[in-house]
Order: C-alpha cells, then sequence, then structure tokens
C-alpha cells in the first residue's frame, strides 16, 4: 500500500486519525494531520517516564529507594479532595498486591509503562510533579502535548484540566530518546536514554503498533487506549534499515468485533505500522 492509497483509506474512516512516520535524523516522511490534539490515555505515560529519570539525574530521587505504595492522591484543581485510582480501571494487579507495603520507582516506572499501570503511574507523578512532566514535553519540541492531571482525577477532568498528545509530539518525545542514546540531548544523559528506551522495547501490550511488523522486530514504544482513542508511539530498530519513528493518535468511531480481542482501531493502527515498515528502506534520510 502506497502513501497516497493509505490516505485514501483513512479518509474513510469515521474520526480522526492522525500519523507521523519519519527517521530520527530527517524531516517526516508521511504525516497526516500530525499536530492535531487528541486525548492522551496512556502514551502521556513516556513524558512521566521521561521526568522520573530527570529526577534520578538530578538527585532529587533514587530509582531503587523503596516508596510507600498508598492509593491517595492530590487532585490537579487546587480546591478538590484527594483522589483514588480504581482496581478494576487498571492493567496491572502486581502493583495493587503492594498496596500499603513499598515499591522501588524503578519497578513502578517498568510496570507503568510495560503493563500501563494507571496506579504506577500516579504513585510517580506524586514523586515527581506535574511540572516536571511539563517540562519533558517542553525540552522534546512538543507544542501542543499537554500531561495536566493524574489518571482518574475526576474532579480535575470535571473542571477541563486534561491530558493531550499529537502525533508530532510523541514522535518528538520517543524520537528524542532514541536519538539522545547516540547523542546527548536535551532530555537525559546517554546512560538513562537507553534505559528508558530499555523499558519501551519490554512494551508487552503489542496489539496495534507492533502487530503490524515482522515477528522478532525490535521497538520501543508505548500506546494507549480508552472507549474510542487508540494510540501508538514507538521507535521501530530494523535490523536492515535507519531507524524510525512513527507516531499514530485515533479518535474513531471504530469498535471491537463481536468475540474479538482486538478491536477495529487495533487494526488500523497495525496497518499504518504495517505500511510504514513497507517503506522503511525508501524513508528521507
Amino acid at each position: 500500500m502506497t502513501w497516497d492509497d493509505l490516505d485514501a483509506r483513512l479518509d474513510r474512516v469515521p474520526g480522526t486519525v492522525s500519523a507521523y512516520v519519519g527517521r530520527l535524523d530527517a524531516p517526516a516522511s508521511w504525516t497526516r494531520t500530525p499536530d492535531a490534539t487528541h486525548y492522551a490515555a496512556s502514551t502521556m505515560k513516556v513524558a512521566v517516564l521521561v521526568a522520573l529519570y530527570r529526577a534520578a539525574e538530578a538527585g532529587t530521587l533514587a530509582l531503587d529507594a523503596p516508596v510507600p505504595v498508598v492509593n491517595e492522591f492530590d487532585s490537579a484543581r487546587p480546591d478538590a479532595p484527594r483522589f483514588s485510582c480504581a482496581r478494576h480501571y487498571d492493567n496491572d494487579d502486581a502493583v495493587w498486591e503492594r498496596l500499603g507495603g513499598q515499591a522501588t520507582p524503578r519497578w513502578l516506572a517498568d510496570r507503568m509503562i510495560t503493563r500501563s499501570s494507571n496506579f504506577a503511574t500516579n504513585l510517580l507523578i506524586d514523586r515527581v510533579g506535574l511540572p516536571a512532566v511539563a517540562e519533558a514535553w517542553r525540552l522534546a519540541g512538543a507544542r501542543h502535548s499537554v500531561t495536566g492531571r493524574g489518571i482518574e482525577d475526576a474532579a480535575a477532568r470535571e473542571a477541563g484540566i486534561t491530558n493531550l498528545v499529537t502525533p508530532a509530539d510523541l514522535a518528538a518525545l520517543l524520537g528524542g530518546l532514541a536519538a539522545g542514546v547516540e547523542h546527548p540531548g536535551p532530555l537525559a544523559s546517554p546512560a538513562a536514554c537507553a534505559a528508558m528506551l530499555d523499558v519501551l522495547l519490554a512494551q508487552r501490550h503489542r496489539e496495534d503498533l507492533a502487530a503490524g511488523l515482522p515477528d522478532g522486530t525490535r521497538i520501543a514504544h508505548k500506546n494507549g487506549w480508552v472507549r474510542g482513542v487508540r494510540h501508538g508511539a514507538g521507535v521501530v530498530l530494523p535490523d536492515d534499515a535507519p531507524a524510525y519513528v512513527i507516531a499514530v493518535c485515533t479518535t474513531t468511531d471504530l469498535a471491537a468485533a463481536p468475540d474479538d480481542d482486538l478491536d477495529d482501531a487495533c487494526r488500523l493502527v497495525a496497518e499504518i505500522s504495517a505500511t510504514a515498515w513497507a517503506a522503511r528502506h525508501d524513508l528521507a534520510g
């Protein structure tokens, strides 16, 4: 499928599909409304990861020093009471099993990314603070993305405080991490960038971007989903071509098929990923 064919296909999707594809060291090879904002879902967890490792490098926290696992957090709305996470809304029982105990930030970061734990995410936001997450976006060169609140902060949500991303900003953040492994950049040291990339490479949710790639292809990525939303952003590391970044955000009416664990939005993201993979040798350099 060519890029033109893909655009024609996406024109028929009931909703908004935005994307960015390009090599790390070059302008985008293909985009589709790359600056359109979408509700972030769990893709904002990458910015939390960056904020965490930056704090560790600054010496304001230690990745391996245990912290309390408590289910009570300050709302981003100043006048609101503290809020809690709901276990049934999370993707990872392992963090909940430590409730009332302790866990290290490094372990929580792994569960936040590889299992997409909301509870772990809020615990880390509580440690680093939302301003530090905003700084991670700024240093990446993001122009429209914002992490205004923790997950399940209903009072802040009702007040209009939200989390937004764009494909271009996600590509800048993920691409900045990958590029920072070889060349010192604004996000973190090469060692910290490599460590974060390793966490993203261990992603367990592989039903969207990774599903469009041949088995065994390395991809450092994070996805996110809520009803009507399915996103994926990452760096693909082919053995036979330069690395490239891909970010896809979908806000659509696509629904899961009956008796099918893989919904149509996952298939759509996988289709875009497969098209980018087929073009990997021809991406602008």
